[in-house]
This record gives structure tokens, sequence and C-alpha cells, in this order.
């Protein structure tokens, strides 16, 4: 007869699950924690802590990265705007398209509620646009080509010397300020601008913004665009943290070339530049992409650490979430702000130029050669 040792390998090892009834009136941080255990649900919860306990704090700078159509969604005026006037996003990349779509409130156009099984051939007669199942005026691109063309007109005279597309969304989120200022709190590009956090984007010529810019070559207008700026200043905003004995967290939604653009500083930093760094301390991603297709928007935390772009001792601080990010967004923002405290600003738009002097000065004081293979 077997001897009954009375081991039971789950216990004392593993924490138990115990979901409490939701009851009315509980607010959606308390819903998170009551009912969330498992799943991607579980994922979402694990998401919504390590942000509010860990990357919410004062020695974490906190880059964001934006693709798909989020700012048409919504996400943007309902999400990344507190988040924005907390103090918790510090720079951003995002794709040039949700950032020309922030532009079209300000000139009187609103997305609206429409379906995905339109007859887009109608839709279009009727100079109607369809993202899935939202409706917008073609008006709307029209009259926001021309307060593109306009503003980079007018401002593109205070540009000395090269510029990045953060100046480029700086002078748009100015210009907002300027003409509407009765809606700028409505607007991402306005309430960046205001709290001195740069925007930039990956691809500035892969979209609306960009094919305007390059009307105004056609005009004569040289806006001195060098996206070469943008790669060194976000670069730089993670090497100043990081040199200075701080962290750095990204929060990936969705996938695509903002998430990479938000990675690469790792790189840039370790591989090219040759400048001694370890990765991001934390990673945050909620996207619907799958890792088994080999493409980068679904690469795992752990995949990045073999590019250097992820410290491997901060593995435990990376969390992927697979969902949609318009519905997860929102209660993990309702999350975060119910249990983090509002951080000052850091300003990061205002110090670029010191920040990239400090990582061009250590490029060259190391020999300016980059890491030399084994």
């Amino acid at each position: 007869m077997k001897k009954n040792t009375g081991k039971r390998s789950c216990r004392g090892r593993h924490l138990p699950l115990r979901p409490r009834p939701i009851r009315r009136g509980m607010t959606v941080d308390q819903v998170i924690e009551s009912a969330m255990f498992s799943f991607n649900a579980g994922s979402l919860r694990a998401a919504c802590e390590l942000f509010a306990r860990h990357i919410a704090q004062g020695n974490v700078r906190i880059g964001v990265s934006l693709a798909g159509a989020l700012v048409p969604a919504g996400i943007g005026r309902s999400c990344l705007i507190p988040l924005l006037k907390a103090g918790l996003i510090d720079w951003i990349v995002s794709t040039g398209a949700n950032l020309y779509h922030d532009l079209h409130l300000i000139l009187g156009y609103e997305f609206r509620k429409g379906y995905e099984r339109a007859d887009d051939e109608k839709l279009r007669k009727h100079g109607i646009i369809r993202i899935h199942d939202i409706f917008l005026d073609y008006k709307a691109l029209l009259d926001t080509d021309s307060f593109v063309r306009d503003t980079l007109r007018k401002g593109c005279s205070g540009f000395s010397g090269r510029c990045s597309s953060a100046d480029i969304h700086a002078l748009l989120g100015k210009e907002i300020c300027r003409v509407k200022p009765e809606l700028k709190e409505e607007s991402l590009l306005a309430v960046a601008y205001e709290a001195g956090v740069p925007v930039h984007t990956s691809s500035p010529a892969d979209s609306s913004i960009g094919m305007n810019i390059a009307a105004l070559n056609f005009q004569g207008i040289d806006i001195p665009l060098d996206p070469h700026r943008d790669l060194n200043e976000v670069t730089s905003y993670v090497y100043d943290i990081k040199k200075n004995g701080g962290k750095s967290a990204v929060l990936i939604l969705g996938g695509g070339s903002p998430k990479n653009f938000v990675l690469q500083t790792e790189p840039h930093i370790q591989e090219v530049l040759g400048l001694q760094e370890e990765g991001h301390d934390f990673f945050i991603q909620f996207t619907d992409a799958r890792p088994d297709t080999g493409g980068l928007s679904g690469a795992t935390p752990s995949e990045a650490v073999s590019w250097g772009k992820i410290d491997p001792a901060s593995l435990s601080g990376t969390i992927v979430s697979y969902g949609d990010c318009s519905l997860m967004l929102p209660l993990f923002v309702s999350y975060v702000l119910n249990r983090s405290i509002p951080r000052p600003p850091s300003g990061l738009y205002g110090k670029r130029d010191r920040l990239v002097r400090q990582l061009k000065d250590d490029y060259m004081a190391s020999g300016g050669c980059g890491k030399v293979s084994d």
C-alpha cells in the first residue's frame, strides 16, 4: 500500500483564484480586481497592475506607440488625453493617420456611427468615407488638408535648420490652441503640445499630413523634415533616463511601424552607437496580432530580448494582452487613473536639443564607431 505523503503540488506555490461577485455600483478597477483572473482577462489585469504599481512612478519614462484607427474610434479623447493630463505619457510615436484624424473636430467634423456592411460604392457617391463601422464626411479630408498646408506654410519659417516630425505636430497643436481654444481639450495634438509631450511618427510620408508636405514641395515650399532627427530624439529620451538611474517603459497599442520605432531605440543605443545599455525595463502591449506569423506586430517581449530591445532581467515586467485596443484600453486607463497618482509633465519636447547633444557627446567620446563585433 502506497503511503500518502499529503503533498499537493499547487498548494503553497500558486495563488488561489478567488473571484468575488460583481455588485451594483462597483468601479471598473474593482471589477477588474474581483473578476478578471485568467486568459486574456488575466493578462489585462496584470497589465493594469504593472502600470499602476511600477510604471506610473516618477523615475520611469513612458513612451506610447499608437497604430490602427484608434483616434477615429475615440481612443484619443477617451483614453490618451486623460493619460497625458495625468502626466502618464512622456513621448508618443503614432501613425500619421491617427494624428491627421485628430484634426477633423476643430474644423467642425465628427466621426459618425456607421455600419461595416455598407455599400461602399454608394458611400463614395454620397461623399462618405468608411473606417469599418465609422463614417466621416469626405469634405473633412479636403478641409483638413487645407488646414495642414496653411499651418505649415505659415509656420515653416520658424524652423531653424532641419526639424523632426515632433516639430510638425507641435506646430499643428499650437495652431489648434490658437484658432480653437474652446476645443483644445478635445485634441490629442493640442493637449500634447501644452504638456510638452513630443509626438513623433515613424513614417512621415505615409499619411495625409505627409502628402500635404509633398504638395507644398511642388509649390516651392520646402519643409525641412528629417526623419533621422526623430530617431535620435526618441533614442535620447530613453538613453537619458537610463543613464541617470531611471527606467524606461513602453506602452504599445497595436503594432506596426510605431511599435518598432519605440523599441529600436535600444538597438540604436547598443548596436549602432555602441553605448552600454541593456534594454527597456517595462513592456506592455495590447494587440490582436499573433506571434506565429513571424511579423513584428505580434513579436513577443521574449523575442525582443534577442535584439537587445528588452532587458532580459526585466522579462517579469513585460505583458502582452491579446484583444481589440478599442475594447481593452478604456478598462486599462480607468484602472490606472483610479490606482495611480498623477505625475508632473516631463516636458521632453523642450529638452530635446540637450538630450540629443548628450547622446551625441557620449557616442563621440566612445570613438564614434559603434559596437565592434567579436
